[in-house]
């Protein structure tokens, strides 16, 4: 059993959960994920993790309440118990010294794109990060992040921080600023990740998105995180999480997404949550 230390609502339907698992703590490296369940009838969630601390022996996970099972997660309350949290999971992200290090998270992907931003900047590398969300409110993270960027942006799509407009924006963003990518890293949601891939293409360098958000068993066995990338089928649990977004085949990942929203909708509005 993992002690709960510490769960909070950090911005509207974003929880801060930070669990005791010292043998996590130990080995968690950037860009790896975990599996968590709230209690024992709940499903398993593969989940970033956004922090940790070896000498107190804790991880940090940022999640969106979305369903059943994050409804019961955000239930939870400080000094309980969970079942389930077993990791790392994933091959980590390369942290290499690549020069300029263009790092975009959005939503849940602010906190879970955290210790590659703090790994690059302890390589050497240049790191800029920028941050969205659709308004102010929903922004976190700023002070801890700031520290380890020469430079941070936000983009709000209310204009109410930062430059107004969405993920189309972070090109005239770059252009203004006089700033040459080598290397793109973007974690959030996947149509977040897809529109990075697709509209900072132009830049010719790799876009390393994180594949978390497809993922269920996170183990390999399930199978539903298949994805076909540069042409050859990979799993996003065992194979990733992070692929260079430009080799993505996001047609056929985007339409698999859809599958089970009804299921999950019908879930959701009988499962004596409160429901959304």
């Amino acid at each position: 059993m993992f002690e709960v230390i510490e769960i909070e609502m950090i911005v509207p339907n974003l929880h801060l959960l930070t669990v005791r698992a010292p043998d996590i703590a130990e080995q968690i490296k950037p860009g790896q994920f975990v599996i968590v369940r709230s209690d024992e009838e709940s499903e398993r969630i593969p989940l970033s993790v956004a922090d940790w601390d070896r000498k107190e022996g804790t991880i940090t996970i940022i999640f969106m309440e979305v369903g059943v099972s994050t409804q019961k997660m955000a239930s939870l309350k400080q000094g309980e118990y969970i079942p389930t949290v077993v990791g790392p999971l994933g091959k980590p992200s390369e942290i290499e010294k690549f020069g300029t290090v263009v790092c975009i998270g959005g939503c849940y992907g602010i906190g879970s794109i955290f210790p590659t931003i703090k790994a690059f900047h302890e390589k050497g590398n240049n790191v800029i990060s920028i941050m969205e969300a659709r308004s102010l409110n929903l922004l976190y993270w700023k002070d801890k992040i700031k520290p380890f960027c020469s430079s941070l942006f936000t983009i709000t799509r209310d204009g109410s921080d930062g430059d107004i407009g969405h993920i189309k924006h972070i090109v005239e963003i770059l252009h203004k600023n006089g700033i040459k990518p080598d290397r793109i890293i973007a974690n959030g949601c996947t149509f977040m990740i897809y529109k990075a891939s697709k509209d900072l293409s132009i830049f010719n360098v790799p876009i390393i998105v994180s594949l978390n958000p497809i993922m269920i068993d996170g183990t390999g066995m399930c199978g539903v995180c298949r994805v076909t990338v540069d042409g050859k089928m990979r799993f996003a649990c065992v194979d990733g999480p992070d692929f260079d977004g430009r080799l993505v085949d996001w047609e056929e990942l985007l339409t698999r997404r859809k599958q089970y929203v009804d299921e999950e909708a019908f879930l959701v509005h009988n499962s004596g949550c409160g429901g959304i």
